[in-house]
């Protein structure tokens, strides 16, 4: 099961395998605090897509579409992290504060409906 979680929040035993789906390591989180266990920074929005979102909530449907695009081009990473997902609860950690409309959000649409 996939669970998405803000970095800024504690750590618990339930999050099971931490995975940081950021592109920028988060603003004042330590690495002790974060407790990820991986960084999957390839699999965050591009950069250029990620300023362009800028969190606005109006460009939400079309964010979702450009960065589903964005991972359709990311099959090994995405068949890696899928088999990462079936051995056991997995949390996806993202530092915005918008806890419906983020990456995070997306890229675990992404993986139920697709892989």
């Amino acid at each position: 099961m996939i669970h998405l979680k803000r970095v800024y929040d504690e750590p618990a035993n339930q999050d099971g395998l931490r995975i940081l789906v950021e592109r920028l390591w988060p603003r004042g989180v330590s690495k002790e605090k974060a407790a990820v266990d991986l960084w999957l920074k390839d699999l965050a929005p591009s950069t250029e897509l990620r300023k362009w979102f800028g969190h606005d909530t109006e460009k939400w449907d079309e964010f979702r579409k450009r960065y589903w695009l964005e991972l359709s081009g990311k099959g090994d990473l995405l068949t890696q992290l899928k088999n990462r997902t079936t051995e056991g609860d997995v949390t996806f950690v993202f530092a915005a504060s918008d806890v419906e409309q983020n990456s995070a959000v997306v890229l675990k649409e992404y993986l139920v409906e697709r892989m």
